[in-house]
Formats: structure tokens, C-alpha cells, sequence
């Protein structure tokens, strides 16, 4: 029994425990005066969090530390001066679908992402690079001066290439793989609903590195599981096969998913098979229970062994409510209420169980009695057991008929269900084999399962039938095929961002060796085919592409509503000039080149993308283009928002398009046909329109 603390309330712990929930790395363990371990806020981290510079400080502590963690941390404060621009040609379905691809660096993507998807993903799986000593990772470099940063206006190309080997002369140094993952991470966790879990695949040798990092950035009481992933003997191993990987998933915030009472589970392989020939034989014998208990019984036997409702051949026995199998009812750990329960044959008392009955009051025993769902022994001698069946049925047991017509044939009937362990097995051949098929041609080399990955999302998403799922490793876009099979699987309307660095296929081509060397051209000649440029992002497009359709022509679920389209968006520098951001550094000589702040090979839709970003707009909403009084209008997700960037926009276009109420509006800057038009729009929407937010650019 808990006792009263019996003194005032402890306010510091309080207030670090607020820090805590937003800032989980900057809380650790410490010392008091007495010894006792206590939790304390590691300023000099807070600082470095609230700071766009490397802040020095370092004190001995209990934490994850590696030679340039602050530089890390730096990256992932440091704004960028940069856009996603629209590219049609390469998506699909661009104006109505759901999903996204973006093409670039992922750190960038992610920043630029945050305002319009906080706190907005339910799932976010990534499958970074192993650490493997030959692996190619990313170079960041925002060390640098404040001047430095501004003449460049965000960008970093003018440093070297954005991608560069991490060879075996450097050593497979936890370091540099932990430079990459960190700020990523950081950025990643801002995406995340209350709600949400990532989930992230590794091998053995970074997966305690990975470990005490998460618990950094999502706290340690936020870890879920460490799931094992079987995928394969390898007899070419010196000591041990290790044919495992691990997903470690950790959950924004586990109390909120405790409160909400989420519980995961998924069907027992093989149920529906089950139920299925239990609805055969019920219309051969009707209500004659022996006799398909019987025939039942016989099928099971005859099942190949491999079948999944082998494992389930205890849902033998059979009444209205269909196959079952006999549980305890005793109370779950001792000390449960011990009352009679009277046998209905013999009129005496049941023996009761030593651990006391599970129904609390004698009042709910007999009405699971009453239902049919406790099997008396032949005597009271015993004492009775439950019926578990195979399809739970309806809290109210007493409306439901032996088999409902309209749920016979149904997709959407329940089964018994299970929690999913921690170790799966899947033969890693399976995924290399699929996607040899799909594509033509090896073209990766160790891609994930899509349909595990399918399985988990799933599991993971019992009470969101249209979740947003973000992979920013996206590689062979396993991710976006799992979306696409859960949806036609399960019937749910999943959606996603994949995101991928263009990585050169001809550098990753010079770099490799053996099979890798093989898969990488393979890879070449599938583009060189297809006419796209020869770079990892436009092979994982092309998977897509050809998932996609094949979702389409298989098997699918009728609730699924078919979008596998994506729209393209790549990450690029500013659409601005630089006297949009600097106007006071504009030399006299130069005015004339700065007339206009919008750099020349720009286009209108990638003004409205940039809108869209810097406004926090969700990215994937419809958009829709429609000619007013001779002028381009965007009309994105119909009047949430509306965005002009023609020239020559007179009075007569404002008061229709403020007519027309929108949430939000935005003009070019010098767009208007007069000075006289651009002071009155603000006027205008004041007084038909005063909800719309009218801005410029």
C-alpha cells in the first residue's frame, strides 16, 4: 500500500518533469546531498537546445556522448532558406492523391515538413544505414558563421557532395553514423501525434548505439519493443549465423496510448479459414452441432501442416456462436470472490477454484450462463470452464442469431485475436524474389518485406483507419508498397511520405563490389530503359509506380479507396531572391536586377508550393486551378486556401475572390495592376470577407 507523502507537493521535480516531457535528453540521473539518485536537468544540454550555436559546458554525466553530438544538435536547430517545388511529370494522380514523395536531402525535408504535419503522423518506420563501414551517408556541415550562413541562403552544395563514403580506413565509427541519426531523429519526433510510435530497423552492431539514443530523444519510459526479425541461416558465418535485425519502436508519449486503452492485436492466422468451413458444414446440418463438430474435426486432421489453422485445431467443439475452445475461469493471479455456482444437473454446488471465480458477483456468472458461454463438467465434482470462440461474439450475446445472413460472406467480421511477440520469421529471399518480379531485375539488394511491414501497420493502427505513415529512408520503398497492401488488405486508407536522397546510381556504382556492384547496374539499365535520370530516388518512384498498379489489378478489399498516386516535391533552394531576405544589402547598381524578388526559372506552382510550406498547409491536399477575370487562380482544398501570383490583378478580381470567403489568401507582392489596388485588398477583405488571413509574397 502506497503511503501519504505528507509534505508540501516537490515543485522542482514537477517543473523537471515538464522539461522532461519536452525535452527528454536534457533530464538524466543525479546525486543528491544524501546519495539518492533523483532526477536533474542537464543545463548545459537545455542550453544547447535552445541554441542555434555550439554551446560549450560539458559535465560528467550518465548519457549517450560522441565527438560532435553538439554539432549534431546544431543541425537540427539551423533554419534553412529552402522550398519543395512541384514536379507533375514524374507523380501520380498529382491533384487528388494522398501520398507524397519528396526527393532530397531528408534532414531538409523533415524541417520542411514540420509546420505542415506537427504532431500529424501516426507511424513513422525508417531502415537507415547499418553502419556496415562501406555504407554512403550524409555530410552535414552547419558549422559555420551567421554571415556565412545568410550569403548562402541555406545552402550547403558549395561545401562538396551532399553524400560521402564512410570507407573501412576510417573505421566503422559510431560517431559519424550517430552525426546522421541524431539531428534526424529530432526533427522526426516533432511529427509524431500524441498518439504516434516510430519504428526503426538495425542490425547488431549500432543497435545499442540506437537504443540510448531513442531513449534520449523519446524518453526511456516511451520504449514499446525490441522486435527480432529472423531472416535466414547464413552457413558462410565464422561463429554464429546472425541472420537477425531488430525494430526498436518507441512511442511519442506510451501513458497517452495507456489512457486511450489502445490495445494491439491482430487475427489468428487462419481463423477465417476456420469460420469459413464452419459456415459450410452449417448449411449441410444445420443445427446439429455434433454432427459438424465432427466434420470439423475430420478437416483439421486433414490440414497440411503448414496451413495457419492447424495451430487452431482447439476451436473444435462448436455451438450458435460457432467454433470454440475451452479457458480458465478462475481469477487472474488469486484471491478472486468464491461464491456457489449450482451444477445444472446434479443441483450441487461446483467444486470452486483455488484462485476464486473470475466473474466477480454470482449476478454475472449467471448471465454468462445464461448466455451459453460456461461449459458445466459432468458433475459438480469440477469446476466449469469458458468458451472461447473464434469470432468474439457481440457484447449483447442475446440479439444475435446463429449466423447472421449479411455477415457470411463478409470481410468485416472479427476473430480471435492475439498480441504479436516480439520474434517473427521471414526469409529474406522471399522480399528479394517479389521485387526481382515486380521490377524485372534486381535492383535492390536487401529490401524489406513489404507484406511484414504491411502486418505491422496493421497491428499498430486499430483505431485509425487512415493513418499517416512517414519513411524518410525511403530507399526501395518498401514503406509505400506496405501502405498500398494493408489498404487493399485490410480495407483502411492509409497514406504516406516517402522521403530519398537522389543518390547517384554511377558513384554508388564505382563504389561497390560482388552482388552490390551487380544490383547497382541492374538498376542503371532498368532507368536507362525507362528514360529516367540515373539516381536511387527515381528507382524507388518506378516501385511505386509499378506497385501501385499492381495493388490495383489483385485482390482488394471494396473499402479501400484505390489512391496510389503520389505527388512529387523536391527539395530545392528558395524561390525568393535574395532581396526578399536581405533588401538593406542591395547596392544602387543592382536595383534593377531586384525589381522583381522571385527568382526567374521559378513557376507559379512553385510559388504556391512554398506558400503551402512556409503557411503550414497540409502538402497533400487537393489543389485546383481555375481562370478568374483573365488571372491563374490555386484554390487548394477548394477555399482553405486561394493564391493569385499573376500580374496585373485589378479591383474586380479581389472582391470576387474575397466573395468567395476563403480561410486564407495570398498575392504577389507586385502583382497588382496599381498601387492604388494592392492598399485597398486588405479594406476589401475587411469588409467581404474579415475571417480570411490575406498575405503576400
Amino acid at each position: 500500500m502506497e503511503k501519504l507523502k505528507m509534505h508540501s507537493p516537490d515543485l522542482s521535480q514537477q517543473n523537471i518533469a515538464k522539461i522532461r516531457a519536452l525535452f527528454p535528453g536534457c533530464v538524466s540521473e543525479a546525486e543528491d546531498e544524501s546519495g539518492n539518485l533523483r532526477l536533474s536537468v542537464d543545463f548545459d544540454q537545455l542550453r544547447q537546445e535552445l541554441s542555434d550555436q555550439i554551446v560549450e559546458g560539458p559535465q560528467e554525466r550518465y548519457r549517450l556522448d560522441w565527438p560532435g553530438k553538439r554539432e549534431a544538435l546544431v543541425t537540427a536547430n539551423t533554419p534553412i532558406a529552402k522550398t519543395l517545388r512541384p514536379y507533375r511529370d514524374e507523380s501520380i494522380e498529382f491533384d487528388s492523391t494522398k501520398n507524397l514523395f519528396i526527393e532530397g536531402d531528408n534532414l531538409d525535408a523533415l524541417k520542411l515538413l514540420q509546420d505542415a504535419f506537427l504532431g500529424e503522423v501516426k507511424i513513422i518506420y525508417i531502415d537507415p544505414p547499418y553502419n556496415t563501414g562501406k555504407d554512403f551517408i550524409y555530410k552535414d556541415n552547419f558549422v559555420s558563421s551567421k554571415d556565412e550562413y545568410e550569403r548562402a541562403s541555406g545552402e550547403r552544395d558549395e561545401i562538396g557532395e551532399r553524400l560521402v563514403a564512410n570507407p573501412e580506413t576510417r573505421g566503422r565509427y559510431h560517431s559519424d553514423w550517430l552525426s546522421l541519426i541524431y539531428p534526424r531523429l529530432t526533427v522526426a519526433k516533432k511529427l509524431l501525434s500524441d498518439d504516434g510510435i516510430i519504428m526503426v530497423s538495425i542490425d547488431d552492431y549500432e543497435q545499442s548505439s540506437m537504443r540510448k539514443l531513442m531513449d534520449q530523444i523519446f524518453g526511456e519510459s516511451n520504449f514499446i519493443a525490441q522486435l527480432v526479425w529472423e531472416k535466414g541461416r547464413k552457413n558462410d558465418a565464422k561463429f554464429f549465423s546472425v541472420g537477425h535485425e531488430y525494430i526498436i519502436i518507441y512511442a511519442k508519449n506510451v501513458t497517452y496510448l495507456r489512457d486511450r486503452k489502445e490495445a494491439w492485436r491482430e487475427e489468428k492466422p487462419g481463423a477465417r479459414e476456420i469460420w469459413g468451413e464452419f459456415l459450410r458444414l452449417k448449411g449441410i446440418y444445420g443445427d446439429d452441432y455434433r454432427a459438424i463438430e465432427t466434420d470439423l474435426s475430420k478437416w483439421y486432421s486433414d490440414l497440411p501442416k503448414s496451413h495457419p489453422a492447424k495451430k487452431w485445431s482447439r476451436y473444435k467443439r462448436v455451438d450458435k456462436y460457432g467454433p470454440w475452445r475451452d479457458r480458465d475461469i478462475s481469477w487472474p493471479g488469486g484471491d478472486g470472490p468464491k461464491y456457489d455456482v449450482i451444477h445444472p444437473v446434479t443441483k450441487q454446488p461446483c467444486a470452486v477454484p483455488e484462485r476464486g471465480w473470475i466473474y466477480a458477483s454470482p449476478d454475472e456468472m449467471q448471465r454468462q450462463i445464461k448466455l451459453g458461454l460456461v461449459e458445466f463438467r459432468d458433475d459438480h465434482t469440477e469446476p466449469p470452464f469458458r468458451k472461447a470462440h473464434i469470432r468474439p461474439i457481440p457484447e449483447e450475446a442475446d440479439d444475435v442469431n446463429d449466423v447472421d445472413e449479411d455477415e457470411e460472406n463478409g470481410d468485416d467480421t472479427e476473430f480471435a485475436t492475439q498480441v504479436r511477440g516480439s520474434y517473427f520469421y521471414k526469409q529474406s529471399q522471399v522480399s528479394v524474389k517479389y521485387l526481382r518480379s515486380l521490377m524485372g531485375a534486381k535492383v535492390f539488394t536487401n529490401p524489406k518485406d513489404h507484406e511484414e511491414l504491411a502486418r505491422l501497420v496493421e497491428y499498430v493502427t486499430p483505431n485509425n483507419r487512415s493513418a499517416l505513415i512517414v519513411d524518410f529512408f525511403a530507399g526501395s520503398a518498401s514503406t509505400a508498397e506496405a501502405v498500398f497492401k494493408a489498404n487493399a488488405t485490410y480495407g483502411t486508407n492509409h497514406r504516406f511520405i516517402m522521403v530519398q536522397l537522389p543518390e547517384s546510381l554511377l558513384d554508388a556504382e564505382a563504389s561497390t563490389t560482388g552482388t552490390a556492384k551487380k544490383t547497382v547496374r541492374a538498376a542503371i539499365k532498368l532507368m536507362e530503359k525507362n528514360g529516367r535520370p540515373l539516381v536511387l530516388s527515381e528507382v524507388s518512384k518506378e516501385r511505386i509506380r509499378r506497385s501501385g498498379e499492381a495493388a490495383l489489378a489483385g485482390d482488394r478489399h471494396e473499402a479501400w479507396k484505390g489512391d496510389v498516386g503520389f505527388r512529387v516535391l523536391k527539395v530545392d533552394t528558395s524561390n525568393m531572391q535574395d532581396v526578399y531576405y536581405r533588401p538593406d544589402e542591395v547596392d544602387q547598381k543592382d536595383l534593377l536586377h531586384a525589381i522583381d524578388n522571385i527568382k526567374p526559372d521559378r513557376t507559379v506552382e512553385d510559388l504556391l508550393l512554398q506558400v503551402l510550406v512556409d503557411w503550414g498547409v497540409d502538402l497533400t491536399l487537393p489543389i485546383r486551378r481555375e481562370t478568374v477575370h483573365g488571372k491563374s487562380i490555386f484554390f487548394v482544398d477548394e477555399n482553405a486556401l486561394v493564391a493569385c501570383f499573376d500580374t496585373g490583378v485589378t479591383e474586380e478580381l479581389v472582391k470576387e475572390l474575397a466573395g468567395r470567403e476563403p480561410l486564407r489568401v495570398v498575392f504577389r507582392d507586385n502583382g497588382f495592376v496599381s498601387d492604388a489596388v494592392k492598399i485597398n485588398v486588405e479594406q476589401v477583405f475587411r469588409q467581404l470577407s474579415p475571417g480570411t488571413d490575406v498575405k503576400s509574397i
